[in-house]
Parts: C-alpha cells; sequence; structure tokens
C-alpha cells in the first residue's frame, strides 16, 4: 500500500519526537537546574540544608520560641541550685518540664533559652565575617588573576602576610585597647562588630587564594579572548565575563567558610574575648561549664552538640554543593 502523498511533508515528518510513543518534546536545562536535580538527589546535603534552615528560623524566631518553651535566658532560678554544692537538683541538671535542658549551676538560668539566643550572635557573626571575607577576596582575587603584573605581586604577598599573622592574638589584644564605647557602638554592637570586622577582614586571603587561582585559569579561555577582540573593557570582562563563572567555587568555599567563622566566633567567646556577659553565646557557655565538667558534666553538652551540629550541618551542605556544581560530576 502506497503512502499518499498529502502525508510526506507533514506535521508527523516534522517532528521525530512524535516517534517516542507520546513522549513530549525534550526540554533542555540551564546549569542551574542540573546542579539543583543533583543537589536534591544528594540526601545527606539536603538534610544538612534542612537543619541549616531550622537554625536560622530558630535565631530569628528566639523570643518567641523562649516564650513557649523556655524562660529568660537572663533570668536566675535559685531555687533549683543546692545552695551547698551549687549544682542543680536532681539527675541531668535538674531537667523538668520546664527547663528543656536543665539549669546551669550557681544561677540557675535556662539553658535552652540561652542555647537558643546564642545561636543568634554565632550565626550573624559568622554569615556577616563570611560576607566580609568573600567581597574582599573575591575582588582582590579576581583583580591579582587577571590583570598579573606588580599588581598580582603585592596583592599575593599580601596574603601571605595576613595568613601568617596570629589572629588569635590579635584579637585579644584589640578588644583590650578598645573603649567600652567607639564608632558609634558600644555593648554588645561594638563587640559583635569587632568580633565581624577581625574574623573577617583577615579571613578573606583563603578565599583570595581560591579566586585568583581560578581566574588564572578562565583569563586564557576563548569567552575572555572574544571579549577583548570586541573591544570590552577591562570592568566588563571582569564582572560579566570572569565574575559569573567564579559562583560556583565561591558560593562552595563560602558554606565552608562559615562554619569556621562559627567555630573561632565560639573560640573567642571561649578565651573571654568575645561577646561579653550576660549575652548569651555558646563559646561563652562552654567557658562557664568547663569549670564544672566533673560535678555537673551535662552542662557541657547542650552547648557543645549545638556547635558539633551546626558545624556538621554546613560542612554536609558545602560538600553537596561542591559535588552538585562540578561538571565532572555524574
Amino acid at each position: 500500500m502506497s503512502v499518499p502523498l498529502e502525508v510526506i511533508g507533514s506535521d508527523a515528518e516534522a517532528h521525530p519526537e512524535a516517534v517516542l510513543h507520546g513522549a513530549g518534546p525534550i526540554q533542555g536545562r540551564s546549569l542551574g537546574q542540573i546542579a539543583w536535580g543533583r543537589l536534591k538527589r544528594d540526601k545527606v546535603a539536603m538534610g544538612g540544608a534542612v537543619v541549616i534552615a531550622l537554625l536560622i528560623l530558630m535565631a530569628l524566631a528566639a523570643p518567641l520560641i523562649v516564650k513557649l518553651f523556655g524562660h529568660p535566658p537572663n533570668e536566675f532560678h535559685y531555687k533549683y541550685v543546692n545552695p551547698d554544692t551549687q549544682v542543680p537538683y536532681g539527675a541531668r541538671g535538674g531537667i523538668s518540664g520546664n527547663f528543656l535542658f536543665g539549669v546551669e549551676p550557681v544561677n540557675g538560668r535556662d539553658i535552652f533559652s540561652r542555647i537558643v539566643y546564642g545561636s543568634q550572635v554565632s550565626l550573624l557573626i559568622a554569615f556577616l565575617a563570611t560576607l566580609v571575607s568573600v567581597v574582599i577576596g573575591t575582588e582582590l582575587g579576581i583583580v591579582a588573576g587577571y590583570v598579573g603584573g606588580w599588581p598580582d605581586a603585592i596583592i599575593s604577598r599580601t596574603m601571605d602576610v595576613f595568613l601568617a599573622f596570629p589572629l588569635i592574638l590579635f584579637a585579644i589584644a584589640l578588644v583590650g585597647v578598645i573603649p567600652v564605647r567607639a564608632f558609634g557602638l558600644r555593648g554588645d554592637n561594638l563587640r559583635i562588630a569587632l568580633m565581624v570586622f577581625i574574623i573577617g577582614f583577615f579571613s578573606w586571603p583563603y578565599i583570595g587564594r581560591l579566586v585568583r587561582g581560578q581566574t588564572l585559569s578562565l583569563r586564557e579561555r576563548e569567552f575572555v579572548d572574544a571579549a577583548r577582540s570586541l573591544g570590552a573593557k577591562r570592568s566588563y570582562i571582569l564582572y560579566r565575563e570572569l565574575l559569573p563563572n567564579l559562583i560556583a567555587p565561591i558560593l562552595v568555599y563560602s558554606t565552608l567558610l562559615i562554619p569556621a567563622n562559627i567555630l573561632f566566633e565560639a573560640a573567642l567567646s571561649f578565651l573571654g574575648v568575645g561577646v561579653p556577659a550576660p549575652r548569651a553565646t555558646w563559646g561563652g557557655m562552654l567557658a562557664d561549664a568547663a569549670g564544672w565538667y566533673r560535678i555537673d558534666p551535662a552542662f557541657l553538652f547542650p552547648p557543645g552538640i549545638a556547635i558539633f551540629v551546626t558545624v556538621l550541618a554546613f560542612n554536609l551542605l558545602g560538600d553537596g554543593l561542591r559535588d552538585a556544581l562540578d561538571p565532572r560530576s555524574r
């Protein structure tokens, strides 16, 4: 049986996908969609993202959470503390229906409320310090990698100096000389701003080296040569051609830098140069618990577990982002 002439050249022949037994037209996917699909398949990374989202929500809604499930973080409850031993009554640090994580020795402050409010300080300082270091490191790294010559030499040697700087000693010395009021700030706000400056300003060489190395490999690519041949200005090449190709490594490294900043803030608070008491911080709670670990070891667990879970969640998300954004990944 011959094929009718009107069928030849019709729409049935013009759409090859019609042979796929009812399958619709094939749609292209952007690199972002491909990366998101890979990330969604990584259950461990998505679990870390969920934990991070819950931590951020806890920090934002801290007053409401404490009102519903706890007590004011600086409110003393001496009646729950043994006046002779200064240790909370009962096993597990005096945990009851009113105190989810128990109370602190000596003063009886609610540990749960202080953990919730401590997340505000840790996450705020970590995010702001990471933002500062990413902005400075990206700007100087991309300039050093693309321009080269003496600007590259100066920026690279500056990175080496910052990386060799004893940061903890500098933080301790700086806190000792800064007055109670400075730069229009005072109290907790001044100390938070000071810690953001110390952590962020002295951490930029890590991401600066990464951006510089990536820029050195990208500046010889064909799309950069094409932009030069069309007469594009240097600023256009830096921020419209090179920077979009650096977003993936910058994003991945930022998720790995945030937990490092959380640990550094906790270390400074543990050493007594962080946000001053009575403001609740995880590092400050660990410092208070250090003298009671033999008598009341339960006091150590809540702030330690909070730091551990937060750092682990960011690291898991960072590993998942690295795999999802790697074009050589599966």
